[in-house]
């Protein structure tokens, strides 16, 4: 007996909705994806910072920088079914692209799956709140149309695919309150010109904070790079750079306008930049969606997915972090569309919730704190193999996984050339002969 087809709503029209979007047609379901932006894309969509205050997230919708090149090679970030390849009207066949090469995969994947008329742009969801036991009440509001009234609409699901690039966490700073430089976000940074013959202080050890750091170098005067991890005696000028030092975290920022690492040494900076992530933020649920957000980490989420008094009618795409994203979004997919047609079981409320506990448990017993509950990097290929398990699909490649961890080791060997330099040719024909499937 056939299932029965499911009004979806999907919140967000990034690479994680489109996914969404995609498998859940494939199922036989009908979903509407809302995007608060004019274009597909999520994150990649470039846009010039319009945010009044520099520290927050108000009107800018992207965090690209101007000189974003991505840290994962081209063949280990694309859809598993779907390669990314450069194809004829690339203008950037890089192995590691920059921002728009991005874009234009993601453009491409939507016209592809005849995706487009399912997305409703300019359209922002003001709220989520239940509607009896199964269904949802969506409430929405198209932008940018004075005086249109919101639009109510009923789903028997929602699934959440707004991203976790937008709302900026900011590092606590004692004394910053009346140090009279300025601060910002790596949300806002575009460029580093603005930044011409400054000493700038970057907080952070990620891929933005490393990459910002360097663009930023070409033009400042100084910059110190602010590390929690670094020891506290650790003052260092970085290897090929004039201009730059690493020092451990800031201790203290003063009205002189100086600013005190923990290492002791100490700066007059123009400009501190806070490189330091990004917290989940989903407005529009109330409190009937069940789930909280504390200390970073979305709880309760039985495998990061389903909040298990609501499941499957309400589920999230996209959280786990330290993972290659798109065959991730894809994978989790394939999983919430199949439990919505009844084709995949999940275990009982009280099995989801007990699983919930045993991973707070095994974050206790490594003195992880909860902020780390999303974070898959040492076991993200195990999930998705999970995960692909219960959808009855293949798992992750093998060239993939390969090919990942020799990234991760040429980075750490090569962190100014590891885009330009590598030695994985063989894992490298290997992918490519798998592509064959699918082009």
């Amino acid at each position: 007996m056939p299932s029965p087809s499911l009004r979806l709503a999907v919140v967000g029209g990034g690479a994680a909705g489109l996914a969404a979007a995609r498998e859940f047609r494939r199922e036989g379901h009908s979903p509407v994806v809302f995007e608060r932006a004019a274009a597909v894309g999520g994150t990649w969509l470039y846009a010039a910072p319009a945010a009044a205050d520099p520290l927050g997230a108000a009107a800018t919708h992207s965090s690209l920088y101007a000189s974003l090149r991505t840290n994962l090679p081209r063949e280990v970030m694309g859809f598993i079914d779907f390669p990314f390849v450069a194809g004829a009207g690339s203008a950037d066949p890089r192995r590691f692209p920059g921002h728009e090469e991005v874009l234009r995969y993601l453009e491409e994947f939507a016209s592809r799956f005849d995706l487009y008329g399912l997305v409703r742009f300019e359209t922002e969801v003001v709220r989520v709140r239940r509607d009896g036991d199964r269904r949802w009440t969506v409430t929405s509001r198209k932008l940018g149309e004075k005086g249109k009234r919101d639009e109510e609409e009923v789903y028997d699901a929602v699934v959440v695919c707004n991203g976790h690039y937008t709302e900026p966490r900011i590092a606590h700073i004692p004394g910053v309150d009346a140090w009279p430089g300025k601060q910002m976000h790596s949300h806002n940074y575009r460029v580093p010109e603005p930044f011409h013959d400054q000493v700038v202080i970057i907080i952070g050890a990620s891929a933005s904070a490393v990459d910002i750091s360097r663009d930023i170098a070409s033009v400042a005067k100084e910059v110190h790079i602010a590390v929690r991890s670094a020891p506290a005696y650790t003052c260092k000028k970085q290897p090929g750079y004039e201009n730059m030092w690493l020092h451990s975290m800031i201790d203290r920022a003063q009205e002189d306008g100086s600013v005190v690492f923990q290492d002791g040494n100490s700066v007059i900076a123009d400009v501190i930049m806070h490189c330091t992530g990004y917290l989940y933020g989903f407005p529009f649920l109330g409190d009937d969606s069940t789930i909280t957000v504390d200390d970073n980490c979305v709880d309760p989420l039985y495998k990061h997915v389903f909040p298990p008094e609501l499941a499957p009618h309400l589920s999230f795409i996209g959280l786990p972090w330290k993972v290659i994203p798109f065959p991730l979004f894809e994978l989790q997919s394939k999983w919430i569309a199949g439990v919505l047609s009844g084709r995949i079981k999940l275990p009982s409320k009280e099995e989801m919730m007990e699983d919930v506990k045993d991973l707070h448990s095994k974050l206790e017993a490594c003195g992880w704190p909860k902020r780390y509950a999303h974070n898959l990097s040492n076991y993200q290929f195990e999930y998705d193999d999970w995960l692909a398990e219960q959808c009855g699909h293949p798992p992750i490649e093998q060239w993939r996984k390969l090919m990942y961890a020799a990234n991760q080791k040429n980075k750490a060997a090569l962190p100014e050339s590891y885009r330009d330099e590598w030695d994985d040719d063989n894992i490298l024909a290997e992918a490519k002969e798998d592509f064959k499937n699918y082009l």
